[in-house]
């Protein structure tokens, strides 16, 4: 007698399998010979909707800090000065510099400054802060 049978070895079907064993044999089965099917279709099913089921929890996270951003107080809004203690507007703040005219005058106005003469100036820093010297 050889020390190993030439039988593959191959479990008894009894009346005791489950189902989900019986599918998961047939699917076995089958996957070799159609993979695309079995295995490939069922994959971009499952990608293509966790994409729309997630798009509404994104949305919601978006919104949320949307509504966080900007719900401010009245008086929040009194002390930056965007309104004032009844709801009007408040301090007009004047920007450094206007553009007169339109972007053609802007542009040729740009064109005409001197960008070759110009010095470098180190930025003042905070205290503590590394400045980069070595």
């Amino acid at each position: 007698m050889p020390a190993f049978q030439s039988k593959t070895f191959r479990r008894t079907t009894s009346a005791s399998s489950t189902l989900g064993e019986k599918l998961g044999a047939l699917y076995r089965a089958r996957l070799p010979r159609h993979p695309f099917l079995f295995f490939g279709l069922p994959f971009i099913t499952v990608i293509v909707a966790a994409s729309f089921a997630l798009t509404p929890a994104a949305a919601l996270r978006y919104e949320r800090y949307d509504r966080k951003v900007q719900q401010m107080s009245k008086e929040e809004a009194f002390k930056l000065g965007l309104k004032g203690p009844d709801g009007e507007e408040g301090i007009k703040r004047n920007p450094r510099r206007r553009v007169i005219g339109d972007e053609r005058e802007e542009y040729y106005r740009l064109m005409a400054k001197d960008l070759d003469d110009w010095e470098q100036k180190r930025v003042k820093r905070f205290e503590g802060e590394p400045d980069g010297r070595i």
